[in-house]
């Protein structure tokens, strides 16, 4: 179908949203628009478009709005990717009054078994029927210091390290490598219904560490230096999380985000949907020791990334994906990148 054509069935697909979009402005009045031109963009040019225009067509299908619709089918019929993106969509800034901050998220492998052993103790646990009914069920300490997930087998497998266990409730998925070779993947089933509690800010609180000293990695060290402390430390957080066997993805792919698809490491990233709709392309320029100018896909949230100025990237699985995610806290900005006429209608005053 002629670009043309395209244009004008983007454009009677977005009229129909136009009032709706301008409602959402008028709601959100304390957060800014601002439509930015690409040659503004630190680094466009020089940016990989096609690799962020694959991994935008593997959810675009499940994006509902007309506007949303109309481009991704264009977009499968192979367009030039730069051209694609310059042509139908503009860079919005959306400032909600909070500074960017950029941190990084990836997915853990563990070392485990099918079966207890003496190396392989610390169970993963499916998610039991009590704690589906009774909200907030039994804490952390409880699940873990009493018999009552005996007998239920609900043990999806055993691992060798039960601080790895720990941040893997923390991420909500993670892989299992087998002694065979072979790895199972598993997602978030649920959690037992109480309220989180950060271990780095109790650390923060006890005065072991100051705030810039704390990360993922100096946690877990400090805890397995100090077993005894390091068990209470963990008792701290009383939430715990149930997982689930995910077979439908292959393991050769990225863990499931919040579209339900596989993320792409280093151009995937998590954002605030109230802010950044799930499955659009996000411009990031992100600063601090090593900048990074790339376009991103939205497809994934999580609960502490809040604003719009708030993204986390996926670095993909493993430790070493882990050490360079947990490096990872800079300043930054990002735009969104908006259907023409829904970001002209996001920013009237920037309409041509």
């Amino acid at each position: 179908m002629a670009i043309g054509v395209y244009r004008r069935v983007i454009e009677n697909a977005v009229s129909a949203l136009f009032s709706a979009i301008l409602m959402t402005f008028e709601v959100a009045a304390d957060t800014q628009y601002s439509v930015m031109e690409f040659k503004n963009l630190d680094g466009w040019a020089v940016d990989d478009h096609e690799a962020a225009f694959t991994v935008f067509l593997n959810t675009c299908q499940d994006m509902d709005d007309p506007d949303w619709t109309a481009l991704c089918a264009l977009a499968k019929e192979g367009p030039d990717p730069r051209t694609f993106f310059e042509l139908f969509f503009r860079p919005v800034l959306i400032e909600d009054g909070s500074d960017g901050l950029f941190t990084g998220y990836f997915e853990p492998e563990l070392h485990g078994s099918l079966r207890q052993t003496n190396e392989y103790r610390y169970p993963v646990y499916a998610m039991p029927n009590e704690a589906r009914v009774s909200r907030p069920w039994l804490n952390r300490r409880d699940i873990l210091e009493t018999d009552i997930m005996t007998g239920q087998n609900l043990e999806i497998a055993w691992v060798d390290d039960p601080v790895e266990l720990f941040f893997l409730q923390i991420q909500g998925s993670g892989r299992i490598k087998l002694q065979s070779g072979e790895s199972i993947r598993v997602g978030y089933a649920g959690a037992n219904g109480h309220e989180y509690r950060s271990i780095g800010s109790e650390m923060i609180r006890r005065g072991i560490y100051e705030p810039h000293q704390v990360s993922a990695q100096v946690i877990k060290n400090w805890v397995r230096r100090n077993p005894v402390d390091g068990k209470e430390l963990l008792y701290h957080n009383p939430s715990y999380v149930f997982f689930r066997e995910v077979s439908e993805v292959k393991a050769d792919l990225g863990p499931l985000g919040a579209m339900n698809r596989s993320i792409t490491t280093m151009r995937s990233i998590a954002v605030d949907p109230s802010y950044v709709p799930l499955g659009a392309p996000v411009w990031l320029e992100k600063d601090g020791e090593n900048p990074l100018r790339r376009l991103m896909i939205a497809q994934d949230t999580g609960s502490a990334i809040k604003g719009s100025q708030r993204a986390d990237v996926f670095f993909g699985t493993g430790d070493k994906a882990g050490h360079a995610a947990g490096q990872l806290r800079d300043p930054g900005r990002m735009m969104v990148l908006m259907p023409i006429q829904r970001a002209f209608a996001l920013s009237p005053e920037n309409a041509i």
